[in-house]
């Protein structure tokens, strides 16, 4: 009987441990999001209307420039664009000041070989952001927002006079003054507002789509969501 018991006992231990979990059933990290391609009509098929709202709007719960990708290279978000943008690069001294270089702002076709001439450009302004749909973000993603520098569409380092030019205007209201850049424009336009989920307000898609069936119709949209 006491045998019987032993072993009774064993059998209950047994069904109390946890079983171990095969190395090949544990939870895995997500796989990244896939690269879209498409064409730019098909992509504004993709870009949900709605109204826009800028209640509560204000530049600074957009945190930038941040440390940038590069947390060891003493560089902001701002300098690491530049950095990377860059026709000729600018030589770099302590504290990532930046001297000389080259770059071609594209919005204008203007060669620029000053840094403090060039304006690191948001593609979707932050206050348009917030109209269409970042109003809704926490602290966090808003700060990803106006530092992403994981797409290459979504911060432009163009000259200071176009980019305030543009201001926080949508397709509708401005595009860059050289119409070789109108394609382009469009393109990156949408490609950030599709990795964000952004939506965009009538006029503003009614803008694209004039671009999208004439001379920009063969144009190509590339986007990755963003995490």
């Amino acid at each position: 009987m006491i045998k019987n018991m032993a072993c009774g006992l064993a059998t209950l231990s047994l069904a109390l441990t946890p079983l171990a979990v095969p190395a090949t059933a544990q939870a895995t990290p997500a796989a990244p999001a896939r690269a879209e391609v498409l064409a730019l009509a098909d992509a504004l098929e993709l870009v949900a209307v709605a109204d826009e709202s800028r209640a509560g709007y204000t530049r600074d719960k957009f945190k930038h420039w941040n440390a940038g990708l590069d947390l060891g290279d003493g560089c902001n978000t701002r300098a690491e664009v530049l950095l990377d943008e860059a026709a000729e690069a600018p030589a770099v001294a302590t504290g990532c000041k930046l001297s000389g270089g080259e770059w071609l702002s594209y919005y204008d076709g203007q060669e620029v070989a000053d840094p403090p001439q060039l304006d690191i450009d948001h593609m979707v302004p932050l206050a348009e952001a917030w109209d269409s749909g970042a109003s809704t973000w926490d602290a966090r993603r808003r700060e990803a927002y106006a530092n992403d520098q994981d797409a290459a569409t979504s911060l432009v380092a163009v000259t200071a006079r176009s980019n305030r030019a543009k201001a926080d205007r949508d397709p509708a209201e401005w595009m860059p003054p050289l119409p070789d850049a109108h394609c382009r424009y469009v393109s990156e336009w949408t490609a950030t507002k599709l990795r964000w989920g952004l939506t965009a307000d009538q006029a503003e898609v009614d803008a694209l789509k004039v671009y999208a069936d004439g001379p920009c119709e063969t144009a190509v949209v590339h986007y990755t969501p963003a995490p």
